[in-house]
This record gives structure tokens, sequence and C-alpha cells, in this order.
């Protein structure tokens, strides 16, 4: 009579009412339709059913005996046996169509949700962000991945030194958020719970705002620094082409590109902010005793874009002579060229420990995934003289990290990473908090633009629906037509006929059409157009909202069956 499938984290099950004695519960051949019902239940009242748990009904004194009906077993409820063979053969999908037409349909309850699940400096220490970090080149990979669980339908992934945040549009919002823990949990090793502990969520509204918020510079390290809108620009770059990087997630990486630029264009929010890489010099600075910043031994491990800013930033210190290790020449070569009357001297990866026995400041930024320094290398390197502090500075600004933190141990050196920079960004508060207050009117604003514009999207269905009805009427109707005109009609007819009719379509159509379009500009506008289409999907019964949810869930489910 029913049949069980796994979708969307929840069992279908099902549940026979009865507001007679017990002895009447009993499942049999000839028990009414109308006694079942369907129900998405969590695997736990699964589990409690099979064990032939009875639930009381709130509403009335029945009794609702719950019981998971699978393809391959007998279910005993109330001491019968249930013969589930007869509907082994029923696909998940006829489950599904039972679902999607069951009062206890949540999904056609509301729209997709955009969620962000992150981790970044203001939650999560380096050691967990460092593990939890996909390069770029994995991406897309990434997005694949997240795309085949059963609540997403669209995701993103932006992940930098300060941050790793996972963006999607999922059918359910807890579930989806539950299915990518779960999946950052066994990509990166640490446990649920753990990421629980650090995790941020926001949804819809919120996630729009807090990817404006970073794309504008407002929620880095350093506020308004600008490596993190080319980050931006880069999800958007790798996204291109990749299933999953869809409409909604798109627009609104597009949408925040330009949140960016016009903060940076409308407020003085950039004038005077530091990089990380230039809070790294400065920290390091910091750190040394003042007579020693000019004749400072630098060392910069990577000359990739932090490496190159941090070569940038020590020639603007005043410091003219560097010594720069790096897998290849071509990028030293190239650093060389632009910044002049500074002495850059190249060497390869493989001198890295004899130049860092040669320096007093050791800047790392490179890609590598394990450190390239441990306890046993800052052992063997000789002691900083005392003029320098008699510490060996390691400034680490990689994540993950390319210097363990057990170097700290060592009595000649102290590591530095990304967290430590909070030191230097504290200073001038009062001020980033001015400059935050402009730029959140922007974001306000932006952030209604967006929200409108994804708004109008619910009209697309409609739009679709109202074509292919009118499409099947005129269909129907040219074939009536051109049948009673014979079989002889000259081909030229025929087609003035076809040509008539999708004229007349067309002319009828454009004024609704017209009416459910909208760029989302104006909200007046738009609270319009949605009252155009909940009108037409009533005169013409188009049930658009069921129609989506059905396309998503046959679309996820053949997915997953292949």
């Amino acid at each position: 009579m029913a049949v069980s499938s796994t979708f969307a984290g929840a069992k279908i099950e099902t549940l026979l009412v009865s507001n007679t004695t017990s002895s009447s519960m009993s499942m049999s051949a000839s028990a009414s339709p109308a006694t079942i019902g369907l129900l998405c239940k969590p695997a736990a009242a699964v589990a409690r059913a099979k064990r032939g748990h009875l639930i009381k009904n709130k509403r009335s004194n029945s009794r609702i005996i719950s019981c998971e009906v699978a393809s391959d077993t007998f279910v005993q409820t109330m001491g019968d046996k249930v013969d589930t063979t007869n509907v082994a053969a029923a696909s998940s999908l006829s489950a599904l169509e039972l679902l999607k037409t069951s009062a206890a349909d949540r999904y056609t309850k509301e729209r997709s949700s955009i969620v962000v699940i992150g981790l970044s400096f203001h939650t999560t220490p380096v050691e967990m962000r460092e593990k939890l970090a996909i390069p770029e080149a994995e991406w897309p990979r990434a997005i694949g991945d997240l795309c085949g669980l059963n609540h997403i339908e669209e995701a993103a992934v932006l992940s930098t030194c300060n941050r790793m945040e996972i963006y999607v549009v999922a059918l359910s919002r807890h579930r989806g958020i539950k299915e990518v823990t779960e999946w950052m949990s066994k990509t990166s090793g640490i446990p649920v719970s753990e990421i629980c502990q650090h995790r941020f969520l926001l949804h819809d509204k919120d996630a729009t705002q807090h990817l404006f918020e970073v794309s504008a510079g407002l929620d880095s390290l350093v506020l308004g620094e600008g490596q993190i809108l080319a980050q931006v620009k880069q999800v958007v770059k790798v996204g291109q082409g990749v299933v999953g990087f869809g409409r909604n997630i798109s627009g609104l990486f597009k949408h925040a590109i330009t949140v960016g630029k016009r903060v940076r264009t409308e407020t003085n929010i950039a004038a005077g902010a530091v990089s990380v890489s230039s809070a790294a010099v400065e920290l390091a600075l910091m750190k040394l005793p003042e007579s020693s910043h000019a004749t400072a031994r630098m060392l910069v491990i990577g000359a990739g874009k932090m490496g190159k800013l941090v070569i940038k930033h020590l020639v603007a210190k005043g410091c003219t002579k560097m010594v720069v290790v790096n897998r290849s020449e071509e990028r030293v070569a190239a650093i060389r060229e632009e910044i002049k009357d500074v002495e850059i001297i190249y060497k390869p990866l493989e001198e890295m420990l004899y130049c860092a026995a040669e320096a007093d400041v050791v800047f790392t930024s490179t890609a590598s995934e394990t450190p390239l320094f441990f306890k046993e290398h800052a052992t063997d390197l000789p002691p900083v003289c005392e003029n320098f502090g008699g510490l060996r500075l390691f400034i680490d600004i990689s994540v993950p990290r390319n210097v363990g933190s057990c170097v700290n141990d060592l009595e000649t050196a102290r590591v530095y990473n990304v967290d430590d920079l909070k030191e230097v960004v504290a200073a001038n508060k009062e001020d980033r908090l001015r400059k935050a207050m402009e730029a959140q009117a922007i974001i306000g604003e932006e952030s209604k633009q967006f929200e409108a514009w994804r708004d109008s999207l619910e009209t697309v269905p409609t739009i679709k629906k109202l074509r292919a009805y009118a499409e099947r009427i005129r269909t129907v109707e040219l074939e009536k037509c051109l049948s009673k005109m014979g079989d002889d009609i000259p081909k030229k007819t025929r087609k003035a006929v076809d040509d008539l009719s999708r004229g007349i379509v067309n002319k009828i159509l454009h004024g609704p059409m017209q009416h459910l379009r909208c760029d989302g500009s104006d909200s007046r506008t738009l609270s319009e157009t949605l009252e155009n289409m909940h009108a037409l999907n009533r005169m013409f019964s188009l049930e658009t909202e069921i129609s989506v949810l059905e396309q998503k869930i046959r679309s996820k489910v053949e997915q997953n069956q292949k």
C-alpha cells in the first residue's frame, strides 16, 4: 500500500490511524486507503517504530502505529506481519510523488534558503582553520561534492587565510546545514561536535549581508583591506562553468563584488588601510629593537601575492636588502624588475634552511600544506645576535601554517601567525568603527536590491508554465483546424495558419508576461509582480510552487541514483 523511501534525511513512513479499539487496528487487505497517511519522521523515530512503539495522537484518543515499510523486509506491527514484497518494485519517485502531495510536505511551504556555514578568525583558531582550508584548485570538486548532498542545490567555497566559508542554496535549511557540517567533518577529519562549537550559521538576508560585509572588507582582520575583494572575484572566476555554481549563488557573489567596489569608491574605508602582509611587517618591527630596524636580516619564503606584498612593505619601511626563497626564479625576477634600487637575492627552496640560518626575521607565505619548519629545524639554526633581541622571529601568514607551533618551545625563537596580527590592527579602533558605519548604509541598500532580485526569480517558473499552458492549447486547436481543412493543404498554407496561431498566442500573452517580469529595482513594482504571479497561478491552476518542487526532487533523486 505504501512505499518506503529515504529522502531528504528522513524516512517516509506509513501511519495507520484508527479511532477504534486496538483489536480493530490490525492491518488487513481490506484496509481503507483513507486510513493511510504519509509523514516524514527522523531516523530515531523509525527505530522506535521498528520496536513496535505506539504514538498517541494528541488531537484524539486514537493511536498511531508508526512503522517503516522496506522493500525487502517484513515489519512486525501489533502482532501482524505486513508483506511488503509486492511493493518492492515501486520507484522512489512514486514515494516522492506521494510525499509531494501530502499535508506533511514541508518543502512547499517556502523557497530554498541561501545559507553560509563558516569558520573565521573571529570564532576559530588557526589550528582548526588550516585543517578545513580548501585549495583553490579543489573548489570545483568541493562544489560538486556539496551539490551531491540531498538538500543542496548550489554551492560556493570561500577559503582564505582568515576564513573558511561555504555558501549553499538548500532545499531544507536545517538538513542542509547538517549535511554540509558532516561533509566538512569528513573532509577535514575534525569531529562534527568540534566544528559546531566554532562555526557560525547565517541564512537568507543575514547570509547576504555577511558576504557583502566580507567583500567590503568590514569583516576582515584589517578593516578595508583589498585582498578579500580579489578573493571574492576569484570565487566567481573559478565557479564559471562549474555545475552547482548556479544562478542564485553566482548572482550573490557577483553582487558582492559590486558592493565591495562601491564601498571602496564611495567611502574612505581603504584610506590608510593595511593588509595582512603590511600588518605582518609591522608586527615584526614591533618585536625587533627599534635600533635594529635598518640592519635586521630579512628572509621571505614564497614569492606569490602575499610574499610580494611583504617585500613591498619591507621596502616601504626602509629595508634595502633581503633574500627571497621560491621554487622558481621567474617570480622573483619579475618582482626585482618592478622594485628598483633594492637588493633582492633569489635562493631556491633547497637552500631554505641555510638562508634561515643567516636571517633574523623569517616571513613565510607559501601554499605548502605541510609545515616547512619544525622544532628540529629551528634547533639547528645558530642563535641571533643580542642586538636583534636574541630571538629569531618567524612571521607565518600562511594557512595552512608553514611553521609548526612547536618551534615556540625553543628559547631562541618566536613564532607569530595570522591570529597574532590582531595586536597590530587593534589601533585606531574608533576610526575603524566610523568607517564601518559609512559602509553599512551602502551594504543595507545593496542587500535590499539583491533580495528584490531574488524575489523576482519566483516569477520565472510561472512564466514558463503559462507559456507551456498556452502552447498546449495552441497545438491542440491547430491540429483540429488543420484536420478540418483536409490532407491536401499546401505547406505554405499550413505554415501561414501555424504562424497565425503563434502570433495570436504571443499577442495574448504579451500583457501577462509584461506584468510578470521585474528587474527587482523597485520594491513596489516587485510587490505587484508577485501579486500578479499568484493571481495567474490561481486562474490557470499552474501550481508553480509544487511543480518546481517536483522538478527539484526528481532531479536530486535521479542524480543520486546514478
